[in-house]
């Protein structure tokens, strides 16, 4: 007898981009979230490369998050920041940088050190976007046209 149980799996989130004018991009999802994209000369926007960096530190920073507000409280300061110059001439960034800023100072030496350890293995281990970056990743493109 088939399962039937029915799926509670949650819709994947639908990501894209439309174009809305030279060199100008809104990425959307389906859940209404909206991130304006450009080149570097135009004000107002992240590049690409941006967003890349700005969702490594929001990873880390949410992976961090738990040990973090367990032994802190839910109240702490945080902030994330990532660094690292791009290769014009192989197109990619060579070296990401972050630097995760918080407030220790309540805990003995060996109390910071042991919450750091841990906040590093939460982070390597379920950060998707940076076990991504160091794993690599396939992607595949195709092209729909309307002809």
């Amino acid at each position: 007898m088939a399962d039937q149980t029915p799926d509670t799996t949650p819709a994947a989130t639908e990501l894209w981009v439309e174009r809305t004018g030279t060199r100008r991009y809104t990425g959307r999802s389906s859940r209404g979230a909206e991130v304006l994209i450009g080149s570097e000369s135009v004000e107002g926007v992240f590049t690409p490369g941006e967003l890349l960096k700005i969702a490594l530190a929001a990873c880390s920073g949410m992976s961090s998050d738990v040990p973090l507000s367990r032994r802190l409280g839910d109240n702490y300061d945080a902030t994330v920041r990532v660094s690292g110059a791009a290769d014009r001439e192989s197109e990619v960034y060579p070296l990401l940088e972050e630097v995760l800023e918080v407030d220790l100072s309540e805990l003995d030496a060996d109390a910071q050190q042991r919450l750091i350890t841990v906040v590093e293995k939460s982070i390597d281990k379920v950060c998707t976007v940076g076990r991504t970056l160091k794993n690599g990743t396939v992607i595949r493109l195709s092209i729909e046209t309307d002809s």
